[in-house]
C-alpha cells in the first residue's frame, strides 16, 4: 500500500478483532496471569461521541494496554449509563421513541468505539436501560427498603426548569442548568434518602486499615463522613410553641446561648415569620435569600 487508507486498512482489522476476540476474557483468568479490572465511566448515549469522549477513554484504553503488556490477564468492558432523563430528552427533541432514539446512538457510540481500535470485551456490553440490568437495582433497593436503610422525606433541590428534573449543585453553573441553560429554582420535594449514616462508624473504622491508601484522599473520606460528638438540643418558640432541635458540640455553652440562627430552607422559617408582626417584610426577604441560594 503506498497511500495509507485509513478507512480500508483498519477496518479490516477491526474485523479480525472482533473475529479473534482479541480482547476477550475468560470468567476466571489464567492461572499464570494475574487478573486487572479496567473500567470508565459510562457514556449518556443521548447523541454521537466527541471529542471529550475520545480523551476519556483512550486514556483507559492506554491502561489496558500497558497492563496486557505487563501479562495481566485484562477485563476491559463497556456500557452505557442509558436510564435518564438526557437520552429521554434528546427522544423528544427529534421526535423519535426513547426506545430507538437510544439504541440507535448506543449502536453508533459503539461503532466509533471500534473505529478508534480501542480493546474493550465487546461480549461483556451493558446498558443500564436493559431490564436485565435494572430489575437488580430494584431488588437491591427493596431489600433496603425493608431493612428500613430507605426513607421518603422532604428536601431542597436544584429544579431545571426545562429538563424537569433535579440537579446536583456541580450541574448548576451561574444559576443555569449545565445542559438546558435555564434559570434554576430552588424547590422542596419528596425524595428517597438512603440513611448511609447508619454505616458511619464502620466506615471510619474501616479506613485504619487501608495502609496503602494516601493519607490525604483517607482525610477526604472522614470529612465527607463528617463525624462529629455533641448533643442535640431543642428550643422552644413561645409564640408558636415550635420546637427547633440545634446539634452542639458545646453543650457546656448553653447558658451563654442569645439567639439561634437558622438556614433561609429550614422547615420552621415560614411559621415563625408568620408569628412575628414583621413577617410580610421578612418574608420577601427569605424568598429572594432563597432565590439567590441557587447562584
Amino acid at each position: 500500500m503506498t497511500v495509507y487508507s485509513p478507512t480500508e486498512l483498519e477496518a479490516t482489522w477491526i474485523k479480525k478483532w472482533d473475529a479473534d476476540q482479541l480482547y476477550q476474557v475468560p470468567d476466571l483468568p489464567p492461572a499464570d496471569r494475574p487478573p486487572y479490572y479496567c473500567l470508565e465511566m459510562f457514556p449518556y448515549p443521548s447523541g454521537n461521541l466527541h471529542v471529550g469522549h475520545v480523551r476519556n477513554y483512550t486514556i483507559g484504553d492506554c491502561m489496558a494496554r500497558f497492563k496486557r503488556m505487563k501479562g495481566f490477564a485484562v477485563l476491559h468492558p463497556f456500557g452505557f449509563d442509558a436510564f435518564g432523563l438526557p437520552a429521554e430528552n434528546a427522544a423528544i427533541k427529534h421526535q423519535v421513541m426513547p426506545q430507538e432514539w437510544t439504541q440507535r446512538n448506543m449502536d453508533t457510540m459503539v461503532h466509533q468505539l471500534k473505529r478508534l481500535g480501542i480493546g474493550y470485551a465487546w461480549n461483556r456490553q451493558i446498558a443500564t436501560c436493559d431490564p436485565t440490568y435494572y430489575r437488580h437495582n430494584q431488588w437491591l433497593f427493596l431489600q433496603l427498603y425493608r431493612l428500613g436503610l430507605v426513607e421518603r422525606r422532604l428536601g431542597w433541590v436544584n429544579w431545571d426548569t426545562v429538563d424537569q428534573t433535579v440537579l446536583a449543585n456541580e450541574q448548576v453553573i451561574d444559576g443555569r442548568g449545565w445542559r438546558s441553560n435555564a434559570l434554576v429554582e430552588k424547590r422542596q420535594i419528596a425524595q428517597w434518602v438512603f440513611k448511609i449514616t447508619d454505616y458511619a462508624e464502620e466506615l471510619l473504622a474501616g479506613l485504619d486499615h487501608l495502609p496503602h491508601w494516601p493519607e490525604r484522599v483517607k482525610t477526604m473520606q472522614r470529612n465527607w463522613i463528617g463525624k462529629r460528638v455533641g448533643t442535640t438540643v431543642r428550643f422552644t418558640h413561645s409564640q408558636t410553641e415550635r420546637s427547633i432541635d440545634v446539634f452542639t458540640t458545646r453543650p457546656d455553652t448553653l447558658f451563654g446561648v442569645s439567639a439561634v440562627v437558622l438556614s433561609p430552607d429550614h422547615d420552621a422559617i415560614d411559621d415563625l415569620l408568620t408569628a412575628n408582626p414583621e413577617a410580610p417584610l421578612r418574608l420577601e426577604a427569605i424568598a429572594a435569600i432563597r432565590r439567590d441560594m441557587i447562584d
